[in-house]
C-alpha cells in the first residue's frame, strides 16, 4: 500500500526494510516511534477499512492476511461499532425520488 518515494514497492517485508523512514516521520510529527509502528499503522488501516464497510476479503487481501485471522483478531472492533455499522447499512441516506414515489401525508 505504500510506495518508497522513488514510486517502486518495497520487497516483502517493508516494516523491516523501511522502519528507519517511518520512524523519522513520526518523530518528526512528535510521536513516539515505540508507539507509531507499521505495525501500528497496518491495524489502523484494517480497523478503519473494516468500520467503513470494505468487504472483509477485500481487507485481508489488501493486508496480506487472511478472513480467519482478521475475525480471530479483529473481532472486538467489529463488534463494538455493530450497531453504527449496521444503521448505515439499513438507512437511507437520500430521499427516493421519480416519477413512481408518493409522498405520504402526515
Amino acid at each position: 500500500m505504500l510506495l518508497q518515494s522513488d514510486g517502486r514497492v518495497w520487497d516483502k517485508n517493508p516494516g523491516q526494510n523501511c522502519h528507519r523512514q517511518v520512524d523519522k516521520v513520526v518523530t518528526m510529527i512528535d510521536l513516539d516511534p515505540a508507539d507509531v509502528t507499521m505495525y501500528a499503522l497496518r491495524h489502523s488501516s484494517i480497523v478503519r477499512m473494516l468500520l467503513q464497510n470494505v468487504p472483509i476479503r477485500l481487507v485481508a487481501s489488501l493486508h496480506d492476511t487472511s478472513v480467519t485471522m482478521i475475525e480471530r483478531n479483529y473481532s472486538k472492533f467489529i463488534t463494538e461499532h455493530s450497531d453504527d455499522i449496521s444503521r448505515r447499512a439499513l438507512l437511507q441516506h437520500e430521499p427516493p425520488s421519480g416519477e413512481n414515489i408518493v409522498a405520504l401525508a402526515s
